[in-house]
């Protein structure tokens, strides 16, 4: 039995989780989609929501936050982006991403179901490229803006073709738990 219909909600800074949500749009049978575009009421008259979101202050940001807030029954599916990347001075990126996804997952009612969540590297914003260096004009030494540099200029790369080969895979693992074609 295939689901009725679906959803696809994003929010989009820098526009990495648009082309995450254009990825998955392109996926998906375009006959049971009811909503593409940014959070609003309309979305919810699919029984199931891929709601994207970009990382704010360690978990999504404000607009999906409070469209999160407002779903009840629903099967939400997750995906986003995150600025903080691969950054080679952070070792603790898996966790971090976990802990991102327990908290988004926290602002959701206990009556929806969340199937499944992907997280990847996006661009940073420029301002806070231009933010680091400052920091480092007033401390030249610190290891730790060095490589908040590194992994800014790596980021303006992502999402990159890992990251969409990286989508493709866990897309084509969920879709039979939500039982819709691929």
């Amino acid at each position: 039995m295939c689901i009725a219909s679906y959803s696809i909600v994003y929010s989009s800074r820098t526009g990495n989780t648009a082309l995450l949500a254009r990825r998955i749009l392109d996926n998906l049978p375009a006959g049971q989609r009811r909503y593409f575009g940014p959070p609003c009421p309309a979305a919810c008259c699919a029984p199931l929501l891929f709601v994207g979101f970009w990382v704010y202050n360690g978990g999504c940001d404000p607009a999906t936050q409070t469209f999160l807030s407002q779903l009840h029954g629903k099967q939400v599916v997750l995906f986003g982006t995150a600025g903080l990347g691969g950054f080679r001075g952070f070792t603790g990126y898996p966790d971090y991403c976990a802990a991102v996804l327990r908290r988004v997952k926290s602002g959701l009612a206990g009556d929806n179901h969340v199937p499944g969540s992907f997280l990847c590297q996006g661009k940073i914003p420029l301002s806070v490229g231009e933010w680091y260096k400052s920091q480092l004009q007033s401390d030249p030494h610190n290891a730790v803006y060095r490589a908040m540099i590194e992994n800014f200029k790596e980021a303006q790369s992502h999402p990159n073709q890992a990251d969409f080969a990286a989508l493709d895979r866990w897309l084509r693992n969920l879709l039979p738990a939500l039982k819709l074609p691929f």
